[in-house]
Parts: structure tokens; C-alpha cells; sequence
């Protein structure tokens, strides 16, 4: 079946839930910057997507609803989970102990420039435009200013740990495209982000239990486990119920603008409750990154090029 075309706007509802998502996901990079402190990277994932699996299951039992039971469509969830969770939060988590969270979220704003090559590779619907491809050049020139000219030259954590953010980007790329098949297969959002967190700690819980050995950490304070409920009530459950709604609704490309509010929130927020401060190159190249995003989404150009209507 082809996939369904996608409106070129969004209704007023649409946006005020990406606006929404934005706010808390912003939130992410904050919480996940205090869990880190003390915690490893694996605890505090499998703390995320594990407590939101259990908030997910006890909505939709409220609800009176229940999940699918499809072999296939349990593959699907695990194959999402693995690219929208265990892969970008496993790599953005570790990528936070050791730069800063404003910085880890405007790498973060670089996904809707690798989702559009990926879109032009395994979609018929949202292939590669001049406009896109610009957006994409000028995004990728103000990540490379905004890590620094000589990153090639430099091996040493805090380039992995940039890098590590990039990939998470790439995997969000990747999960973006393939989790427009759900509104296909008739799987509401709140199934969908149920299955794909259970999924994802389902892959993760192991890792975890070689890698961190969570019985010998100590006990994290009171701060850490208000940040882990944060991020997985509202940076997980809540946010992945209106990720999979925008997305059955107003498709892949509208869902990536979120990316062009997160890091003023993230940055906000490390200013405010983290003393983090920003370079002068990081902040021209989030002016460049959302100059590409623009481009990519287009609606500059229409507004210029479409004439106003006589009064």
C-alpha cells in the first residue's frame, strides 16, 4: 500500500503538540545530564524506557485496552525500539557525561538533515529537492563549525562523544521513516509507544545487568530519581504518545520541526539550573543548522514566493 501523502501544514492541535514535545524533550538533556552524575549510562536507560513501559501498560489498562499480538508486529516494535531508543538514548546518554547538554541538543538538531537523505533513499514520497539538498549543506557546515574546524585532527573523548550524539541523530533518522508504517497497520499511538518501550527494555535490561552491574551501584540521591521519573514519565510516556500522534497525522518531515525548538529549551535549561554556558561558534552554527532546516522544510521559500492576496 502506498503511503498516504502528507499535508504541506499543520492544523493549530499539531502544533501545539510539537511545541509540547519540543518543552519536554528539551527536558531530556536536562534530566539526563543530572542522572549521569552518578549513574552509568545503561541504569539510566533501561530506568527510562523500562519505568515508561510500566506508566504506558497501566494507561492502557485504565483505558480498558490491549496490546497486539502479532509476531510481525512485535518484530516491528523491537526493530523501532532499537533505532528510537536503545541505539540513541544508549549513545546520547553517554555522549551527556562528557559534554554539555545544550551542546548534546543542538547535535541533536542535526536529525531532520540526516532524515533527508534517508527519506530520499527508502521513500517514494519525500525525495531530495534543491531546497532540501541546500539545507542539508548549510546544516552540516554549521556542525562542522560548531565542533570545530580541526575535528578531523583531534582524537580524544570529547570529539567521540560529539560523534556519539551525531549517531544517535542518524538513528532517529532511520526510526522516523520506518515508524510511518504504524498508522498502516491500524496501531494507535499509545500501542505503538507501549510496544516500542517495552521493545527497547526488553534489548536493553541485559546490556545493563553485564555492562553496569546495577546491585553494585550505590544508591543514587534524591535528585538522580526525580530525574530518571522525569525522564521516564514525561521525556518517554508522554512524549512518545504525541510522537506517534503527529506522526500518523501529519507525517515524518512536519514531526522533525520539533528539532528546531529542543536545543533553545535544553540550552535554557543548562543556563538556568546547570551554570553551562555556550560558545560563540556553537551558537552561530545553531544559527546555521536552523537556516538548513528551513531550507529543508521549505515554507520560507512558499511564503516568499507565493504573493499575498490583495487587501
Amino acid at each position: 500500500m502506498p503511503p498516504a501523502p502528507q499535508r504541506p501544514t499543520m492544523t493549530l492541535m499539531e502544533w501545539l503538540m510539537i511545541i509540547t514535545l519540543s518543552i519536554i524533550w528539551g527536558g531530556a538533556f536536562f534530566f539526563g545530564e543530572v542522572a549521569v552524575r552518578e549513574l552509568p549510562t545503561f541504569t539510566v536507560v533501561v530506568c527510562r524506557v523500562g519505568l515508561a513501559a510500566v506508566i504506558l501498560y497501566m494507561v492502557m489498562t485504565v483505558r480498558g485496552l490491549r496490546m497486539p499480538t502479532s509476531p510481525a508486529l512485535w518484530g516491528a516494535f523491537f526493530l523501532m525500539g532499537l533505532m528510537n531508543n536503545a541505539i540513541p538514548f544508549s549513545l546520547i546518554v553517554w555522549g551527556q557525561s562528557h559534554i554539555a547538554s545544550g551542546l548534546a541538543s543542538i547535535l541533536n538538531a542535526t536529525t531532520p538533515l540526516f532524515s533527508v537523505i534517508v527519506a530520499h533513499l527508502f521513500t517514494q514520497d519525500e525525495r531530495i529537492t534543491p531546497a532540501r539538498l541546500g539545507g542539508v549543506v548549510v546544516g552540516f557546515l554549521g556542525v562542522i563549525l560548531m565542533i570545530g574546524g580541526d575535528v578531523l585532527n583531534q582524537i580524544g573523548v570529547d570529539i567521540a562523544a560529539q560523534l556519539a550524539c551525531l549517531g544517535a541523530a542518524l538513528s532517529y533518522a532511520f526510526a522516523g521513516v520506518f515508524g510511518r508504517r504504524f498508522r498502516r497497520m491500524g496501531i494507535s499511538p499509545l500501542a505503538t509507544a507501549t510496544g516500542q518501550v517495552t521493545a527497547s527494555s526488553c534489548i536493553l535490561i541485559p546490556l545493563m545487568m553485564v555492562i553496569d552491574k546495577p546491585w553494585t551501584l550505590a544508591m543514587p540521591s534524591a535528585g538522580v530519581v526525580f530525574s530518571l521519573i522525569g525522564l521516564a514519565a514525561l521525556c518517554t510516556a508522554v512524549a512518545y504518545i504525541l510522537y506517534f500522534r503527529v506522526l500518523a497525522t501529519a507525517g515524518a518531515t512536519n514531526l522533525m520541526l520539533v528539532t528546531f525548538l529542543i536545543p533553545v529549551t535544553a540550552i535554557l535549561l543548562g543556563i538556568l539550573f546547570l551554570g553551562e554556558r555556550l560558545e560563540g561558534a556553537h551558537i552561530i552554527g545553531m544559527a546555521m543548522i536552523s537556516l538548513g532546516l528551513a531550507a529543508i522544510d521549505g515554507r520560507v521559500l512558499r511564503w516568499r514566493i507565493i504573493p499575498r492576496p490583495a487587501a
